[in-house]
């Protein structure tokens, strides 16, 4: 029976690990001031969660006792370390006066968004930002967060403990930005969640074409910071998210090959996460205080509730991406612009607009900018263009589902070119 209790209580603590192990840690990190001391702290705590809670029961407020207990630990590690005796004076204060520290709901729901803003301070590296968020606030292992971005573990281990330096040296404040600053920080913080989906919903190389643990985090995060801080670009970026992850069932065949958007199943799509996401957009664009985000998520929402690729309004996608090019100007921005054109007064027209945007020379090394080439010289008829087209895009492309879908486009044009 007591075998039984115990393994019923380490159930418990895995579940409250599981789902509050972040909050936690965040409080933590505010308390102590130190990412490594409070992440030993946080496994002390829950340590001893599991041999205290089967003898005592569990306490009514199981975050709270292990706030307090995580920190009386991380008391107890600097007395028994000479790093109790070097601590400066305001350290030391810090750590006596909360000894006696009573949780508060609303101020541990803060420490989550000081602990996001502090990961994507500005004064981090755009990788540092993206490892140390999956790392301190998703709570993915060192080994997942390499996995993820294909990085050698000891390489991004490093990466890491430099992040934490930076912000320990460079005396990174934990808080939350003062309104005037909140613009610019806000907009790193989108950035490093936009970043990380993006990586899920279309890998940059690799076997796989999407990877749907990484853009399940991105929403994980979208969504924690659309909770804590409401701004109208956050709800934008997740009603952008989840758009593009409700046709991910779709977007590949069973064998991991690529399905261009004309021709998806789109009964595969999941309405659940679309009607959200539309939710989402007409929220964002009442404020009137919208975005890019929030003007790609709009983009998206017209995809979304169309019932198929021809009773697309092309014209209100167009116009979507007119005000998104004056909002953020951009070459990529104006290729999938030129690629709405394209749907809406023909190929010729789209490619006019693909060609203007690499005598510039940009996007001359963007293999779907030569791609989206191949494709409207298919349509028009034109093998020879659109083989050549295609072979530079091959050129370029490194993810392997992409490059076998060109492969396969190349074939198929080789086959009715004229010898």
């Amino acid at each position: 029976m007591q075998d039984e209790t115990a393994a019923h209580v380490r159930d418990r603590v895995d579940a409250i690990y599981r789902s509050d192990s972040r909050r936690v840690l965040a409080t933590l990190i505010r308390l102590l001031g130190d990412f490594d001391l409070a992440e030993e702290a946080l496994h002390d705590a829950f340590a001893a969660a599991v041999e205290q809670w089967a003898e005592k029961g569990m306490p009514a407020n199981p975050r709270a006792w292990l706030i307090s207990t995580g920190r009386f630990k991380a008391i107890d590690r600097l007395r028994k370390t000479a790093r109790f005796e070097s601590a400066d004076v305001s350290a030391l204060a810090l750590i006596e006066a909360v000894q006696t520290f009573e949780p508060d709901e609303d101020a541990v729901e803060d420490d989550r968004l000081r602990l996001i803003f502090t990961c994507c301070h500005p004064a981090l590296s755009p990788d540092a930002q993206i490892a140390l968020t999956l790392r301190e606030v998703c709570g993915l292992t060192t080994e997942e967060v390499a996995h993820a971005f294909l990085t050698p573990p000891p390489t991004l281990a490093q990466r890491i403990v430099r992040a934490k330096g930076k912000i320990r040296d460079a005396r990174i404040p934990y808080e939350i930005p003062s309104r005037p600053d909140l613009p610019v920080r806000l907009d790193s913080v989108l950035h490093v969640i936009y970043l990380v989906f993006n990586e899920g919903y279309l890998a940059s190389s690799g076997e796989s074409l999407t990877r749907a643990d990484l853009s399940g985090e991105a929403i994980r995060l979208g969504r924690l910071l659309v909770e804590l801080m409401p701004e109208p670009e956050a709800i934008g970026l997740l009603a952008l998210m989840l758009l593009h992850e409700a046709r991910r069932p779709s977007r590949t065949t069973p064998s991991g090959e690529m399905i261009l958007l004309e021709d998806q199943n789109r009964s595969l799509w999941d309405r659940v996460q679309i009607e959200e996401g539309v939710d989402l957009v007409e929220r964002a664009l009442t404020s009137h205080r919208f975005g890019p985000y929030t003007l790609q998520a709009a983009i998206a929402a017209v995809h979304a509730e169309a019932s198929s690729a021809s009773a697309t309004d092309w014209a209100q996608i167009v116009g979507l991406y007119d005000v998104l090019l004056r909002t953020e100007p951009s070459p990529v921005i104006e290729l999938n612009r030129a690629a709405a054109i394209a749907m809406r007064d023909g190929p010729e027209a789209g490619l006019a607009l693909i060609d203007a945007i690499l005598v510039r020379g940009d996007l001359t090394d963007y293999h779907l900018a030569h791609a989206a080439r191949g494709d409207l010289f298919r349509r028009l008829g034109n093998t020879a263009d659109a083989i050549t087209a295609y072979e530079r895009a091959l050129e370029l492309a490194t993810q392997e589902p992409e490059r076998r879908f060109i492969i396969g486009r190349l074939g198929a044009l080789r086959l009715t070119s004229p010898r």
